[in-house]
């Protein structure tokens, strides 16, 4: 279920975070389990194991260090063994055709922020802070189930549009850049600044100081 995918996600933000992974292995994990979950029912007492395992493959994938299985399995509380976890690892393997690569929301942020500084008069600090502000948001947007309909390069680009209003840049992206028509980025735009509006305190925690100092908007919880 929708809710049941929210709280798998909302364990994996904090312990990709603490483990100390990238933006990459998270979006990539998401993206795993979102694909697995097209093709197989999982049972509910099998949910945690894998948003583990599609972690572990996701830093298999990404990760220069990736952890050990023992290392994932910790954070399950060890509720599940090394032979279970290795065992969906196959499954998901398979039904995936060992494909693990994708287009994540993280690639498309940086493709987006490259092509903007690129781009003549294009001011560097701005490009830094939304695509750090767009990156939080995108965060929380992965764990509810209302933006899976977006594809990743239009979650990128209407995030990145949403940070360079929220922070009142003079030099924003030009989203014709994605592709997408207007009505569509700013459909994308409103449903994430809602989103935006109800996690307020959990945007606080996923931002770099510097950016929440220029986001008073935030801080006061509008």
């Amino acid at each position: 279920t929708a809710e049941a995918r929210c709280r798998l996600i909302s364990w994996l933000i904090p312990v990709h975070r603490e483990m100390g992974y990238s933006f990459e292995t998270l979006c990539l994990t998401v993206n795993i389990i979102d694909r697995f979950l097209d093709t197989t029912p999982v049972a509910a007492d099998c949910f945690q194991l894998l948003g583990a395992t599609a972690l572990l493959l996701a830093c298999k994938q990404v990760e220069v260090h990736p952890p050990s299985v023992k290392q994932v399995l910790a954070f399950c509380c060890d509720v599940y063994s090394r032979r279970q976890l290795c065992n969906l690892e196959r499954v998901v393997l398979y039904k995936l055709g060992f494909s693990l690569g994708a287009p994540t929301i993280c690639f498309f942020l940086e493709h987006f922020t490259r092509v903007r500084l690129e781009t003549p008069g294009a001011n560097s600090g701005e490009a830094a802070d939304a695509k750090s502000l767009a990156r939080g948001v995108a965060e929380i947007s992965l764990a509810d189930y209302a933006f899976t309909k977006y594809r990743p390069s239009l979650l990128a680009a209407a995030s990145l549009g949403l940070a360079d209003r929220l922070l009142q840049h003079r030099c924003p992206l030009d989203l014709k850049v994605s592709g997408y028509r207007q009505q569509e980025l700013q459909d994308c735009m409103n449903n994430l600044r809602l989103l935006v509006s109800f996690n307020t305190s959990t945007l606080l925690l996923v931002l770099p100081e510097k950016v929440v100092r220029k986001c008073p908007w935030l801080q006061d919880g509008d």
